[in-house]
């Protein structure tokens, strides 16, 4: 009897072969996969805010409609579930460990770095420590989990279907982004997230799956009963000449407010890690310290939404009081951070830019010129300028400000000041918060363009290993027996234990002038200069700058000789990817 096949199980694998031959040849079908992953991501948003939030109401006994940062006090009974919280990351941090050692990875360096390539299991177990983290009360975001699961989501789908390099890091920007976006529901400030801070850049073809991902997500988490992150903010007045010059000063102030938070974070940071035991000790100790500053006051907790409206919404606050809860907030958020509770300072830096903000118009108001600054209007200035001096984006903060107020005037004098801030904090410091941390931990990235293509060109991979190798102790006159004139260009010697020992010009050894007695090591040049097998393109190409040779062999770590480069084809190497780049940037790839 003739086996019947099985054509359920071939039927599926035919329609991915398809869509992944149409998502090759067409644009249009990676905006209607951008549309898909948008709902994903927004859905995904919407079930993690309320997991958060419900942990919030059953540990603190808040109702629905409540945000935690909005109580009036917490009591020491209550903010006992802060170390416990610590406790619970302890754990989780301890069972993780025993599984891997690689550090995990994050949707920024998965576009820098991995084309786009976002491991569900990393982004899992990011995604089960932040929600730890921000549903017991620390004083961190969930903007961080929003963009992993949305960009995770985005890299599933695309891994699946084999997209391409540059059409994979745009459709895991389009997720994250779209996260974002159904957070605040905005998407204009969704779509600039997923350009400035996961793309990192421009490309005209992103602009339309990013933008149909955002609306997607901004759509799907309204229809599932979502509650966005909204900043329901409105301008008292539109800014005048001089009030866009002190705004300008305000984008300065925010950028070394900004910086100095960084900085403070990474340097609490390396403090803790000094505890004894500290992997599991560390988020206790967190926990222990994020208790008091609960106690001392509830805006410490959490994101800080219920905070930043009820701040605004007393209008007659002192100066004092504004001082008092944007110092106790940035020393929460630092505690939280830096003691390994995982998170953003997404949500954290817009509040204290609104603190920040009114404070600079009170501070503003002692000097003697002729306009006054709104309270409200720098505190909607100063959200924008030190979340872009923190997270980084100006225009995803000037947008998220428009969005928000829809006042075209505020949201000018923010996005004036947040090019302020963004350029003093590039030129002077050079990282946003997510690059800074990639820093301490030994990469060198600034931003989330793709350098990771850089990275898989390696030496290794562009090595020729059909070169010809001869002992360095033999003689001109064996060379050229071995190697007549016109046979090849050059070749590699080797010395008594089979390492490398230079190379030798073929024509050299045949110059009139030399000796054929002489040793052929006489003639060999670039005995220094080498090239290890994971030296990228980069290095690759300043190495020969430095060594001025045509070519330089790949040696192993104990000096054997693998391969050799040369200088002409690394450098057509180099302009074929940057060719392949532009195209791809452009949506030519696909002509």
């Amino acid at each position: 009897m003739a086996e019947i096949p099985y054509l359920p199980l071939a039927r599926p694998a035919r329609l991915v072969a398809a869509l992944r031959r149409r998502l090759r040849a067409s644009e249009l079908w990676l905006i209607v996969l951008s549309v898909g992953v948008g709902a994903a991501a927004g859905t995904l948003a919407v079930f993690q805010v309320r997991i958060a939030h419900t942990l919030q109401m059953i540990l603190y006994n808040i109702d629905f409609e409540e945000h935690l940062s909005a109580e009036a006090h917490i009591s020491p009974l209550q903010a006992i579930w802060l170390p416990i919280g610590g406790l619970a990351l302890a754990i989780v941090s301890w069972l993780v460990r025993r599984r891997r050692t690689a550090p995990l990875v994050d949707v920024v360096e998965a576009n820098a770095l991995h084309g786009g390539v976002l491991p569900l299991s990393d982004s899992a177990i990011v995604c089960a420590q932040t929600l730890i983290s921000n549903g017991v009360g620390g004083s961190v975001g969930l903007e961080a989990a929003y963009a992993q699961a949305g960009g995770a989501a985005a890299s599933f789908v695309g891994r699946r279907l084999k997209l391409r390099r540059h059409d994979m890091r745009v459709l895991v920007g389009a997720g994250a982004g779209a996260a974002i976006g159904a957070a605040f529901g905005a998407p204009l400030t969704g779509a600039f997230y997923a350009f400035e801070i996961v793309i990192g850049s421009y490309t005209p073809s992103a602009i339309a799956p990013v933008a149909a991902a955002c609306l997607a997500s901004v759509v799907s988490a309204k229809a599932l009963g979502g509650i966005p992150y909204s900043i329901d903010l409105h301008a008292e007045r539109g800014p005048d000449a001089v009030a866009y010059l002190l705004y300008g000063g305000l984008g300065l102030v925010c950028a070394l407010v900004g910086v100095a938070i960084i900085q403070l974070t990474a340097r609490v940071e390396q403090a803790s890690r000094t505890l004894p035991w500290a992997a599991f000790t560390r988020p206790i100790l967190g926990g222990i310290l994020l208790a008091g500053y609960a106690i001392w006051t509830p805006q410490t907790m959490s994101a800080g939404h219920g905070a930043l409206h009820l701040d605004l919404a007393l209008g007659g606050a002192t100066l004092t009081f504004l001082a008092t809860v944007f110092l106790l907030k940035t020393a929460a958020s630092v505690t939280a951070l830096g003691f390994g509770w995982r998170g953003g300072l997404f949500f954290a830096s817009l509040f204290l830019g609104t603190l920040l903000g009114q404070i600079y118009a009170r501070l503003i108001a002692y000097v003697p010129i002729p306009t006054e600054l709104s309270a409200q209007n720098a505190a909607l200035v100063g959200m924008g300028a030190l979340a872009v001096s923190v997270v980084g984006g100006p225009l995803t903060m000037s947008f998220l400000v428009l969005e928000a107020t829809r006042d075209f005037g505020v949201a000018a004098a923010t996005l004036a000041a947040a090019l302020i801030a963004s350029t003093v904090v590039r030129e002077r410091f050079g990282y946003s918060f997510s690059t800074w941390r990639l820093h301490l931990r030994g990469e060198t990235i600034r931003s989330a363009r793709d350098i990771g293509w850089m990275r898989t060109l390696t030496a290794g991979r562009m090595m020729r290993q059909d070169t010809g190798t001869f002992p360095a102790q033999g003689t001109v006159a064996e060379f050229r027996s071995r190697f007549p004139l016109g046979s090849t260009t050059r070749v590699i010697l080797l010395d008594d234990t089979g390492r490398y020992a230079g190379i030798v010009l073929t024509p050299a050894a045949f110059a009139d002038d030399v000796a054929t007695d002489a040793p052929v090591a006489d003639l060999a040049t670039s005995r220094e200069a080498t090239l290890s097998p994971d030296q990228d393109i980069a290095a690759v190409m300043r190495a020969f700058e430095v060594a001025e040779a045509d070519d330089l062999a790949v040696v192993d770590e104990e000096g054997h000789v693998v391969g050799l480069v040369g200088e002409a084809y690394v450098t057509r190497r180099y302009a074929t990817e940057l060719e392949r780049q532009h195209l791809d940037l452009y949506g030519e790839a696909r002509l």
